[in-house]
């Protein structure tokens, strides 16, 4: 069945209909990454938005349960050059077509996604609808009148966690959500960094792999919903506050950004990843602008200002912190995007309290940027006084 993108500056792509057979309206972005479908279609930053991967082969290894990032993909469609429509991988579960109509995603494929791209890079993130219903010249006016209409809107609510629940140190991370868990403990956690250590994390859309960097380390994890209130963490007995990474625009989240406010007065050690970085940042008085596409991949080279260290990331964000509206004195410039100069974190004066725009738990590199979480235990021994 042909299927049609409709972005909202008119441009139509003819494809092939993938996954589930419906029409969506959403924020279209791109991918660069050349493998990780799975954990980028099941990382709740994406919800609100249909994600075009760059890659012209996409779903040749399948979907491996135990690789979600979530319980669940959070995207609003996919759009893809080519569906592999035959995987091959011995951890494969189930194929993309078959996991995508299982979750209800609706997609194309067989469009030029090159073009698609130059086109989001040129004029910016846009909205579109994809459908299976030909536009034609009298219904365009009207649908793009409706795409433009379209808003990414209360999206932290949506995908952050409805009660709070403990994840035990040295796991895998992912027992919450039904996923095989791994225990250390047998395999002497003892000696891992973090054991002892107890962490709140604010899951404002956390993946898995936040998680599991953590409780691997042997923290035990205590994840609670976005609108928990601060006193609660500050008051739990907890030896760090992680706050996870989201989707959306950090400056919808106003009654966060409150309770954020006195995490940072606390002192409690603290450690921010992707959207929270943006609220602290707004929490702190610094001012977020939005990107004129984004970072969304797997290869972006990220400069650690310290030590000159580049590390390669993985990132999703379409927001980022305006580094000349940081207060003097209150924060100092951490990283910066190799690319584009854009801030990839900021170190917060006279507090154990840093934060980080990109992805550590992703491991691109692969482990380039997790001595971030080693950072963040040292961090909690300090205040320790261990």
């Amino acid at each position: 069945m042909n299927a049609y993108l409709i972005l909202e500056d008119g441009t139509v792509f003819t494809g092939r209909s993938v996954g589930a057979r419906k029409e969506v309206i959403s924020e279209i972005v791109f991918n660069t990454g050349m493998t990780g479908y799975t954990e980028a279609f099941t990382d709740p930053s994406y919800a609100g938005q249909a994600l075009c991967m760059t890659w012209p082969l996409i779903g040749n290894y399948g979907v491996c349960i135990d690789d979600m990032e979530s319980d669940r993909p959070w995207l609003d469609g996919v759009i893809l050059r080519e569906l592999c429509t035959q995987p091959s991988n011995f951890r494969c579960d189930m194929s993309l077509q078959e996991f995508l109509v299982k979750y209800d995603v609706p997609g194309i494929e067989g469009i030029d996604t090159r073009k698609l791209v130059r086109i989001l890079r040129e004029k910016g993130t846009m909205n579109g609808m994809i459908t299976t219903v030909e536009p034609t010249e009298q219904t365009n006016p009207q649908l793009r009148d409706r795409i433009a209409a379209y808003r990414v809107q209360g999206v932290v609510d949506r995908v952050t966690c409805k009660k709070s629940y403990t994840v035990r140190p040295g796991s895998h991370g992912s027992e919450h959500a039904g996923a095989k868990g791994v225990d250390h403990k047998s395999q002497g956690s003892s000696l891992l960094p973090g054991t002892g250590l107890r962490v709140a994390l604010l899951d404002f859309g956390v993946k898995r792999g936040i998680v599991r960097g953590l409780a691997s380390r042997g923290l035990e994890v205590t994840v609670f919903p976005a609108h928990t209130p601060a006193e609660e963490l500050i008051s739990g007995g907890f030896d760090g506050i992680m706050l996870s990474n989201g989707p959306g625009d950090p400056k919808e989240n106003t009654e966060i950004i409150s309770e954020i406010k006195k995490i940072y007065a606390s002192d409690v050690p603290t450690f921010a990843i992707c959207l929270g970085h943006q609220l602290m940042a707004l929490a702190t008085g610094s001012d977020t602008k939005r990107m004129k596409y984004g970072h969304r991949g797997a290869n972006h080279p990220v400069k650690d200002l310290k030590t000159g260290r580049v590390y390669i990331s993985s990132q999703n964000h379409g927001y980022m912190v305006d580094t000349a509206t940081v207060p003097d004195g209150v924060a100092a410039e951490a990283f910066v995007n190799v690319n584009d100069g854009t801030n990839e974190g900021l170190d917060y004066s006279g507090k154990e309290l840093f934060t980080v725009q990109f992805h550590p738990e992703a491991s691109p590199g692969p482990h380039d940027s997790g001595v971030l979480f080693d950072r963040f235990i040292e961090s909690m021994l300090r205040t320790k006084g261990r």
